[in-house]
């Protein structure tokens, strides 16, 4: 997700290489961004004291190590991407006073179709807000949130382009079995997925209608939707994303 966000941000423009610091603990996984000007580090603290804005992106389970690594500046803002961690929690490890945004963003972001859900804690003034979400909008779509929002959200668009790849998988695994290739079965699906998804921010129409507009009476298309009806394919859907909620409410204890 770090190499995501940044190589958004980078590839749009926003920020240039020179002006951007990655740290790791492993130096070998740096050595792609190191040749693309990026500042590199091994020294979480050394990102802090450079840097304005700091994005903590690690896993839920090494955050704590992270945050107890860092000083906490005044006039700094803390960026986290890590699931289940409340704003609460980084304002125990970072100060109460401090800047602290929690976020939730998808790996879209990497080409610029990113979708990121944001959260800020008291500390920050409209300006710095602004400044935040236009970060975020430079990847994609950015939409503000209450921080009990945050676990459906991340089941909707953070988890949720594991779902969507596997749909595009069996897709493809199925023009493969009636005699496409993968690299045109692949084609086809993901250009299905995109266009549809256009279909539903630019016309506004409700997914149920464009459904019922792709099925004729007696056709091919509707067979298939009662098929996966039949078969659980909303429940299953749905059955998934409680699941993550579940695991995201799980995180936060």
């Amino acid at each position: 997700m770090a190499s995501a966000l940044l190589g958004g941000m980078i590839n749009s423009g926003i920020i240039t290489p020179d002006r951007a610091m990655i740290s790791d603990k492993n130096r070998e996984k740096l050595s792609c961004w190191d040749k693309q000007g990026v500042g590199i580090t091994d020294d979480n603290c050394t990102i802090e004291s450079e840097c304005d804005v700091i994005f903590l992106a690690v896993k839920p389970n090494i955050i704590e190590y992270v945050l107890d690594e860092l000083k906490g500046y005044d006039d700094k803002i803390y960026i986290s991407i890590a699931a289940g961690v409340s704003i609460s929690y980084l304002e125990g490890k970072l100060g109460e006073d401090k800047k602290i945004v929690r976020t939730m963003p998808n790996t879209p972001a990497q080409v610029g179709c990113g979708m990121t859900v944001v959260t800020p804690n008291k500390n920050l003034s409209d300006t710095e807000l602004k400044l935040v979400l236009d970060l975020f909008s430079k990847i994609g779509s950015v939409i503000k949130l209450k921080e009990d929002q945050i676990g459906i959200a991340t089941a909707l668009h953070g988890s949720s382009p594991a779902y969507i790849y596997m749909l595009i998988d069996a897709m493809a695994d199925a023009g493969v079995k009636y005699g496409l290739t993968k690299e045109q079965s692949l084609l086809l699906a993901s250009k299905a997925v995109e266009g549809s998804a256009r279909m539903v921010l630019d016309t506004g129409i409700h997914p149920q209608q464009l459904k019922d507009n792709v099925c004729s009476p007696g056709g091919t298309t509707i067979a298939a939707v009662c098929e996966l009806e039949n078969r659980g394919f909303k429940s299953t859907i749905q059955a998934g994303i409680d699941a993550c909620v579940e695991r995201n409410n799980q995180m936060k204890k």
